[in-house]
């Protein structure tokens, strides 16, 4: 079995949901539930939260994981998330911490279906891929407008619902990906095997308040309260 790492990035700044990684959600910092997730399957010492804040840096110490602190520059805006990885596993390699795969978890996704990081970690262990990624069934028709002219992408005009190709988008909840990967630039690989899960769960990823609300009445319904 592979070496893992848990990693929740966690920069400070965000400009559509302003400090969004801490906001409060369901009573708690909203990274405070990834932090809790992953130690539901995971030893603390193998979970580390990213992050160029003060605040979050404190948050994570009060759940005893650990905590890297970036650069200023892995903090902006135009900072990718292999690049923060990247900064991740040469802080591994520098300080002799084994680690063959890393198990990104954002925490923006703060719900997530039960066993979802073992059942994840048996299938990547079983297809031997670079890379797995959580997906679920895009149920829309899609195109897009070029010139005030707009193209289906996967449909015809007419055509029904069930009739349509089934495509997919990235959900978030997890990824997992070996670290020569993330050393060569890559998050997803070519080979990623996809763990398609469509519970209500994987519609749930706060970026701006529309996500807040409708995450709040999730939370809500999941919780029994609603």
């Amino acid at each position: 079995m592979l070496n893992y790492q848990i990693v929740i990035p966690a920069r400070g700044g965000s400009k559509r949901l302003p400090r969004k990684n801490i906001i409060n959600f369901g009573g708690k910092p909203l990274i405070a539930h990834t932090i809790e997730f992953a130690i539901e399957s995971f030893e603390k010492t193998k979970i580390w939260v990213n992050t160029d804040d003060e605040e979050i840096k404190e948050i994570a110490k009060q759940f005893k994981v650990n905590v890297t602190l970036r650069p200023s520059n892995l903090g902006s805006d135009t900072s990718s998330t292999v690049d923060v990885l990247r900064y991740q596993c040469d802080w591994f390699k520098n300080n002799k911490i084994k680690c063959d795969a890393i198990i990104l978890l954002q925490a923006t996704n703060p719900i997530r279906p039960i066993r979802l990081i073992e059942d994840a970690i048996g299938l990547f262990e079983k297809v031997n891929r670079g890379s797995l990624a959580s997906f679920s069934v895009l149920n829309k028709k899609y195109g897009t407008i070029d010139k005030n002219y707009f193209k289906p992408q996967n449909y015809s005009p007419g055509q029904r619902m069930q009739e349509i190709f089934s495509s997919y988008f990235e959900n978030g909840l997890i990824y997992i990906t070996k670290v020569n990967h993330i050393n060569n630039g890559s998050v997803i690989t070519d080979d990623v095997y996809p763990l398609v899960y469509d519970g209500i769960e994987s519609k749930v990823d706060i970026d701006e308040i529309d996500d807040l609300l409708f995450a709040n009445f999730v939370f809500e319904k999941i919780n029994n309260k609603i």
